[in-house]
């Protein structure tokens, strides 16, 4: 009995080549298959039955897999096929047909059907001579369930086109038409095997996404014909597992391309290949994620950093970049670090709204931030319902609201903690549980800071850092490492005492902060200590009698049978009045007894 109108024998026909539209099909269970590499995409082997046959050589497209990771698509459920593609795998060493499904509706959870449908048996495929195969033609079955074939040298039209997410090692003679979603600058490198420079682009379609790299000579030959946002009709290239430590695009696979790879551009109206996919997380999300996981977000830009050049401690090399500020109506804040030519050309003002493909999750001072990687795509205003949803949010409610912050980098004026006076922290009794430190935010001044001491010669290793003792013969020796050393590096440890309108404090202020505060690096302010002590002296005289939004901890500790509390800088940096100031408008308030007055 077939209640729910299975397209009886619609298998049989699809796996001999016959386009069936739209079949209606029972999903009977399905299977994860093991991944080729670490970082893989999972893939999902499906059984699937017409109430006829059955069918195990059925594959999820990857972009459909949280059907299954939702429970969506569970056993006995009824699906219309929206999509799919008949490609072809070699099974012990014979070529086996694959119905891979690009598109698929649910139309009755496995819930309420409750059982297998008829007494469907596997199915027996025999090879048709007059079949032709498909490792030679590639045939496409669209919703409409229009077929296109033909060759790369034939018009557009009829060109054979293979899904993306059809893509296998398994097969050589693909085309794919696809449009490029972003095209990175040209790179090159020198080493001991030589010279070279490459390029890469990425690739979407209906069905997935992809990277292509050339490299070489092949990169003037492609470079100049690509540009962003156009379709090209792409073959010949050479499919290999993806490197998942630089690509990070859903596919388990990436192409090269060589000197037989052709590229046609394609002129034909093509609405159904889709622009940049995005698939926004909430920043509130971002709490939450592990370090170096990569996800989309939608913001607002709150606030613009400057461009600064910095020297990586690694590598010695000259790095550029931009710190910005993206607020969303998870009434979230974070920070977002762009590198290179995107932060020099960062154009956006305050209250763009940004969507960003390919983020990275970072961790700095117990906070979480966002960095750009290479793969990461931009995008100013984009004209779709999402960024409208969030504009219309932003504009009525979202810039007066007061955003919890992520982020505790340094020059960020975001709070760590509730914001104080120093005599509220105390009447708060912050940092009086021991061995539990208690965090606040102080806008305060620095009255003095403390010379002697502020500086040490330091252990060269990255990973220790601990004081070195002088052993008056040009050599450093480390207690740590148990080592000597005939060089060492400059960290500062920096002694000060803050005041604000009702009371003061003494901090410390570890090395990146410090420098922060004093405006010049460790190793600068020890070089300019050995050649010029006045010059020295007063590039401490300069720091005092400014003012910084403070993050501290307060933590009790015992010294000289004494307890005693000790704050220690988390982070510094300007005051962020946009945050700031409605604090102060808020206080007022409350001791004027402005709402009890606007109530009545």
């Amino acid at each position: 009995m077939n209640e729910y109108n299975l397209t009886t024998g619609a298998l049989q026909k699809i796996m001999k080549g016959i386009d069936i539209d739209k079949p209606i099909l029972q999903m009977l269970g399905y299977k994860k298959l093991p991944k080729n590499k670490d970082g893989a995409t999972d893939r999902y082997r499906l059984l699937v039955s017409d109430g006829e046959k059955l069918n195990s050589f059925t594959m999820l497209a990857t972009q459909l897999n949280n059907l299954i990771e939702d429970d969506i698509l569970n056993e006995f459920s009824i699906c219309k096929i929206t999509n799919y593609h008949l490609s072809s795998v070699n099974n012990s060493g014979k070529e086996k047909r694959v119905m891979l499904i690009l598109d698929i509706e649910v139309v009755v959870s496995g819930e309420k059907v409750g059982g297998r449908i008829g007494n469907p048996t596997n199915i027996e495929l025999k090879s048709e001579p007059d079949t032709p195969s498909t490792s030679t033609t590639t045939t496409v079955r669209h919703q409409n369930g229009s077929t296109r074939t033909g060759n790369s040298n034939q018009a557009s039209s009829d060109i054979h086109t293979t899904p993306i997410a059809a893509l296998s090692p398994y097969q050589n003679r693909w085309v794919i038409k696809a449009r490029v979603i972003n095209k990175s600058p040209i790179k090159t490198w020198s080493n001991s095997r030589g010279e070279g420079k490459l390029f890469s682009m990425d690739l979407i379609d209906e069905s997935g996404e992809i990277r292509c790299t050339a490299f070489r000579d092949v990169v003037d030959k492609f470079y100049d014909l690509i540009v962003t946002g156009n379709i090209y009709y792409i073959s010949r290239c050479v499919l290999k597992a993806a490197n998942k430590q630089f690509n990070t695009m859903k596919n388990d696979y990436e192409m090269t391309m060589n000197s037989d790879t052709e590229i046609v551009p394609c002129h034909d109206s093509s609405n159904d290949i889709p622009t940049l996919q995005f698939n926004f997380s909430p920043i509130s999300q971002v709490e939450s994620k592990e370090k170096n996981d990569l996800l989309d977000v939608l913001g607002v830009v709150t606030t613009v950093g400057d461009v600064q050049h910095i020297t990586a401690r690694t590598t010695g090399r000259e790095l550029i970049k931009r710190d910005i500020s993206i607020v969303d109506d998870s009434g979230t804040m974070v920070t977002v670090t762009l590198w290179g030519t995107q932060a020099e050309e960062f154009g956006a003002s305050n209250n763009t709204i940004i969507a960003i493909k390919g983020a990275r999750v970072g961790e700095f001072n117990g906070g979480k931030n966002l960095s750009l990687v290479m793969s990461s795509i931009i995008e100013k205003d984009p004209d779709i319902p999402e960024a409208h949803r969030l504009r219309g949010w932003y504009t009525a409610v979202g810039h007066s609201e007061t955003a919890k912050s992520l982020s505790r980098v340094g020059g960020s004026t975001d709070f760590n903690g509730p914001l104080y006076t120093f005599q509220e922290a105390t009447d708060a009794r912050l940092g009086e549980k021991m061995n539990l430190p208690d965090s606040f935010t102080a806008v305060a001044t620095i009255k003095q800071i403390r010379t002697e001491n502020s500086l040490y010669r330091a252990c060269p290793v990255e990973s220790c850092k601990k004081k070195l003792i002088d052993q008056d013969n040009g050599i450093f020796r480390c207690e740590k490492c148990n080592k000597e050393y005939p060089n060492f590096t400059y960290r500062l440890l920096a002694s000060m005492e803050l005041a604000d309108a009702t009371g003061s404090r003494w901090i410390t202020a570890f090395n990146e902060e410090a420098e922060k505060i004093l405006g010049m690096s460790a190793q600068e302010l020890g070089e300019l200590k050995e050649n010029d002590k006045d010059a020295y002296l007063q590039k401490f005289g300069e720091a005092t009698f400014k003012t910084f939004m403070f993050n501290l901890k307060a933590r009790s500790e015992v010294f000289q049978d004494e307890m005693r509390i000790k704050h220690v800088c988390t982070s510094a940096g300007p005051i962020n009045y946009k945050t700031y100031l409605p604090h102060l408008i808020d206080k007022v308030s409350k001791l004027l007894n402005i709402e009890k007055l606007d109530s009545n």
